[in-house]
């Protein structure tokens, strides 16, 4: 069996995955899914491993039986890429990490570290014991927070603000989380976003991007959050109105935000404005490279999981967090 790799994030994890498949397995590994050797490797391949599979890519690999993203998104393998007997097959192990990002940047936000950090390098002591008038930060403690979706993400977010003694409130689509198992204030749907946001001091994002969530949190939703709220945002950026959010962050209609993704990204190199507005130029917010998932442990986790995939497919069993299958293909479990 053949396997091509072309995902720069699993490099790293070269080692366990050359343990863990079956003897015999040839690997071909690339950092990128449009690196010079992908094509040629992709004729006689029988898994490929990335996070992008054109229609172009998929013509000349015929032999392809299992197409894996090393993540949960898969909106980069084109369906006309899979022949009839291919699958393609996500996975996660992310929840825990930004559920840890979540926690470290409300308590930054919360206890004013950025604010801190930033007066200290000029030798001024940012801090009420120092400066009279300045107030004392607040801790998670007794905070309501209110998570517009409560997936994997949400939930394992919730678990951990617990032990900080903050409290929840759950909004979602259907609106069907059991808030008494969740140990949350209580939940609603969508519709009742705003009732949720004038009762909270934070709010985190981790819904999909669909067409009914793309800017479902504007100047009003906001504005509804309050001069002393946060917001940190984990999903996607287009899920909260980018000139929305740059005006309430500017003018401090809201206190501060971690945003994690975003409404423009890079190209080759890793260079590229991630907004054409200048957040970079706000004091209040946290500003991250969608990087929120990317630590060992998420990869180490995605890693074993790929393997055991190839595995099952080497052993003729069926792959598991099957997300989109060729025309005839049935060596497929559901995704999970």
């Amino acid at each position: 069996m053949k396997i091509v790799i072309a995902d720069a994030s699993l490099i790293v994890h070269r080692p366990a995955f050359e343990l863990g498949l079956a003897p015999g397995t040839a690997i071909s590994w690339h950092r990128s899914w449009d690196d010079p050797g992908v094509l040629s490797a992709l004729r006689d391949a029988d898994v490929f491993v990335g996070p992008r599979l054109t229609k172009a890519m998929g013509a000349g690999a015929n032999r392809l039986r299992l197409i894996h993203t090393a993540g949960a998104g898969f909106d980069g393998i084109e369906p006309e890429a899979l022949n009839t007997e291919a699958v393609c097959a996500n996975t996660f192990h992310h929840e825990g990490s930004i559920a840890e990002y979540v926690a470290t940047v409300l308590v930054a936000l919360r206890r004013d570290l950025i604010a801190q950090d930033a007066a200290l390098r000029k030798g001024k002591w940012h801090s009420s014991v120092y400066r009279r008038g300045l107030p004392q930060p607040k801790t998670l403690r007794g905070a309501v927070v209110t998570f517009l979706g409560f997936g994997h993400i949400g939930a394992a977010s919730w678990k951990l603000l617990q032990s900080f003694g903050a409290e929840g409130i759950a909004v979602t689509r259907t609106g069907s989380v059991d808030a008494k198992a969740h140990g949350i204030r209580w939940a609603g749907s969508n519709e009742d976003l705003l009732t949720a946001l004038s009762d909270s001091d934070a709010l985190v994002i981790s819904t999909p991007l669909t067409p009914e969530t793309a800017g479902i949190i504007g100047a009003t939703q906001l504005d509804a959050l309050g001069p002393e709220g946060l917001l940190v945002n984990v999903a996607r950026g287009p899920v909260v109105q980018e000139k929305a959010l740059y005006s309430a962050l500017k003018h401090h209609r809201i206190a501060g935000a971690a945003i994690d993704v975003w409404y423009g990204y890079p190209g080759p190199g890793g260079v590229g404005k991630s907004s054409t507005l200048p957040f970079e130029s706000l004091d209040n917010v946290i500003m991250t490279p969608h990087s929120s998932a990317v630590t060992e442990e998420t990869f180490r986790g995605r890693s074993q999981e790929i393997i055991e995939n190839i595995n099952r497919l080497a052993a003729g069993q069926p792959v598991r967090n099957v997300v989109m299958t060729g025309p005839s293909c049935s060596a497929a479990e559901p995704a999970s």
